[in-house]
C-alpha cells in the first residue's frame, strides 16, 4: 500500500514534464486533469486502507498518510476535477505556453499533495512554500497588468507568512531537541509531547499558526487573497480559494493538535477565535459594498475559512468533523463558483456587478448555475454546508462559547445581505436573451460539482466513519 502514497507525487511530477515538453500543445490542458483524478482515486482507496487498519508510511519520520491525510487527498482530487475540468480555457484562447500552464498546474497538484503525506512538519513547510511558488507564476499568467501586481503581492505577503511559520516550525524542533527520536516528525511530536518544553511549544505554535494563517486565508493576514483569486485564470483560482487555503489549513489543524497535547486547548482557542471571527467581520463588511463579482467570491473564501477556524476552535468530535466535511463542500462549490464567474467574464467581458444584469434570462446556462451555487455559498438546504455550519454553531454554544457564536451568526447575517443583494442584481431583472450556449460537456463539471455539495447532506451517516476517523487521527479534539 505505500506505493499509493508515492502516486500523488510523482504521477503530477510526470505529467508536468510532459507538459514542458509539448509547450504548444492544447491537449496538455488533460494533463492536470489526469492528475486530479489519480489524486481523487488514490485519497479514496487511501481512506479505505487507513480506516480499516493502520496509517501507510513510506519513508519513516517523513511520508505517512492518516485518516486527515487521505480525507484531504480525496477532496483536492474531487475539487481539482471540477475546477481543472470546468475552467480549461477554449481553444480559440489557448496560447503557445499552454503546456507550461498545464506543468505549473501539475506541479501546484504535487506541492498540495506533499503538503497532506508529510509527517515531518518541515516538510510540511517546504510543500507550503512549493505552493506559493507555483501558483504565483499561475496568477501572473492572468489577463492585464494587474494580475502581475496581484501576483507580487501574494508574494510578498505569502513570504512574510511562511517566514513566521519557518520560525514557529524551528522552534518547534527546539522544544523536540531533548528527544533525538522526535526531531520534527509529527506523529513523534505528538507522542513525545508529554516531554516537550511548555514554553517553547506555545510560542512555536503561536507563530506557526500566525503564518499558515496566511496562506490559509484567514485575517488580519488576509490582504493578498482579494486581488490574487480575482486576477487569476478561473480553474487557479478555483484551486486556490477551493483547496489551497484548506490544505493550509489541515496544516493549522496538526499544529494545533501538538500545541492542544502540550499547553492544553486555551492558546489554539483564542487565537483560532479571534481568527475566526475577525474573518467573518472583515468579509462581511466589504461584501456589502463590493462592485467586482470575483472579489465577491474571494472575501466569501475568507469567510468560509474564519467559519473553519471557529470550528477548530470550538473543538470536539462533532466541531472538527464539520469541519472536514466543510472542506468538501465549500471547495465544491466554491470552485464551481470562479468557473461561472470565468464565464460570465468571457461573456460580458467585466468582471464588474453593475454590467451584468439579467443573467437568468440572458444566459440561463450561467444563470441558473450561480444563483444556485451562491445558495450553497450562503448555507441554504439542502447543501451540506447549512448542515456543517449549523453543527459548528451547535457545537460552540454546547462548549460554553455562546457569546462567539452569537457574534457569528450576526455577522453570517450580514453577509447574507451583501451576497445576497449583489447577485439577485447580477441574476434577475430583465435582460435579452445572449446567443453562445456552453456545449454539454463544458456545463458537466458545473452540475456535477454543485450536485455533489447537495449529495453530501445525504451521506453523512456513511461518511461519519470516515470523518471519525480523520478526528482521531488529530490525537482526539480537546
Amino acid at each position: 500500500m505505500a506505493a499509493l502514497l508515492w502516486l500523488p507525487l510523482t504521477v503530477p511530477l510526470l505529467l508536468a514534464a510532459v507538459g514542458f515538453a509539448f509547450r504548444a500543445s492544447y491537449w496538455t490542458l488533460l494533463l492536470p486533469v489526469i492528475s486530479a483524478v489519480v489524486l481523487l482515486l488514490t485519497g479514496v482507496s487511501l481512506i479505505g486502507t487507513v480506516v480499516s487498519s493502520a496509517p501507510v508510511v513510506a519513508i519513516e519520520g517523513w511520508l505517512r498518510v492518516d485518516a486527515l491525510s487521505a480525507w484531504m487527498l480525496a477532496v483536492v482530487g474531487a475539487v481539482a476535477v471540477v475546477a481543472l475540468w470546468g475552467g480549461a480555457p477554449l481553444r480559440s484562447k489557448a496560447s503557445t505556453s499552454i503546456g507550461s500552464f498545464a506543468a505549473l498546474l501539475n506541479l501546484f497538484l504535487a506541492a498540495m499533495s506533499l503538503a497532506l503525506v508529510a509527517d515531518n512538519v518541515g516538510l510540511m513547510w517546504v510543500a507550503i512554500e512549493l505552493t506559493t511558488v507555483t501558483t504565483a507564476f499561475l496568477v501572473a499568467s492572468g489577463d492585464g497588468e494587474h494580475a502581475l501586481e496581484a501576483a507580487w503581492k501574494y508574494v510578498v505577503l505569502g513570504a512574510v507568512g511562511v517566514a513566521i511559520a519557518f520560525l514557529g516550525v524551528a522552534l518547534l524542533s527546539a522544544a523536540a531537541m531533548g528527544h533525538s527520536e522526535a526531531g520534527v516528525s509529527w506523529t513523534a511530536l505528538m507522542a513525545q509531547a508529554a516531554t516537550l518544553d511548555p514554553t517553547m511549544v506555545q510560542l512555536a505554535g503561536a507563530l506557526a499558526v500566525l503564518g499558515f494563517a496566511t496562506k490559509a486565508g484567514l485575517a488580519p493576514m488576509h490582504s493578498w487573497l482579494p486581488d490574487a483569486h480575482s486576477q487569476a485564470p478561473a480553474p487557479v483560482s478555483g484551486l486556490m480559494s477551493g483547496v489551497l487555503l484548506s490544505v493550509a489549513f489541515s496544516v493549522i489543524l496538526r499544529i494545533q493538535a501538538i500545541t492542544d497535547a502540550v499547553v492544553g486547548p486555551e492558546l489554539m482557542r483564542t487565537l483560532l477565535l479571534t481568527a475566526g471571527l475577525l474573518s467573518l467581520a472583515v468579509a462581511a463588511g466589504l461584501m456589502l459594498t463590493q462592485t467586482d463579482y470575483k472579489r465577491l467570491l474571494a472575501y466569501s473564501s475568507i469567510e468560509h475559512m474564519g467559519l473553519l477556524a471557529l470550528g477548530a476552535a470550538v473543538g470536539g468530535e462533532l466541531a472538527i468533523a464539520a469541519v472536514l466535511l466543510h472542506i468538501l463542500g465549500h471547495g465544491l462549490i466554491k470552485s464551481t463558483m470562479f468557473v461561472i464567474a470565468g464565464r460570465i467574464s468571457a461573456a460580458t467581458g467585466s468582471h464588474r456587478i453593475e454590467d451584468v444584469h439579467g443573467l437568468l434570462r440572458a444566459r440561463p446556462d450561467l444563470g441558473a448555475p450561480f444563483l444556485l451555487g451562491t445558495a450553497g455559498l450562503l448555507g441554504f438546504p439542502p447543501f451540506v454546508t447549512f448542515f456543517t455550519e449549523v453543527a459548528i454553531i451547535v457545537a460552540g454554544f454546547t462548549r460554553g462559547l455562546g457569546w462567539q457564536m452569537a457574534v457569528a451568526c450576526a455577522l453570517l447575517l450580514v453577509v447574507f445581505a451583501g451576497v445576497t443583494r449583489q447577485v439577485l442584481a447580477m441574476t434577475l431583472g430583465a435582460g435579452t436573451r445572449a446567443p453562445g450556449r456552453l456545449v454539454w460537456w463544458r456545463r458537466v463539471p458545473v452540475w456535477l460539482g454543485l450536485l455533489s455539495a447537495m449529495a453530501l447532506s445525504f451521506a453523512l451517516w456513511p461518511l461519519s466513519p470516515v470523518l471519525i476517523a480523520a478526528v482521531t487521527a488529530l490525537g482526539g479534539a480537546q
